[in-house]
């Protein structure tokens, strides 16, 4: 298992990943309404990033706030890879 800490920014034109001064961020096409920036931020990362199941990706901490802890059911080694090429893709 390895502890991811991003921020979110809901309401995006697309989903993506990037980074900027206070680390990792994570754009969303979902809007912060009724948990659909959740289900789509844990959606996002499982299928897109990580192309793991929904089940091995949770938030821990952070489900009413831009900040959040997420935790992956994957290596930290092999989430730091995969965050790096999501970066990098743009």
């Amino acid at each position: 298992m390895t502890t991811l800490s991003l921020r979110v920014k809901p309401n995006a034109g697309r989903c993506g990943l990037a980074e900027d001064a206070r680390g990792l961020l994570v754009k969303l096409d979902a809007p912060p309404v009724d948990g659909a920036a959740n289900e789509r931020l844990v959606r996002f990362l499982a299928r897109e990033v990580f192309g793991i199941p929904q089940s091995d990706v949770t938030i821990v901490k952070g489900l009413r706030g831009r900040n959040k802890v997420v935790q992956v059911d994957l290596p930290e080694a092999r989430v730091h890879e995969l965050v790096r090429e999501a970066v990098l893709a743009g």
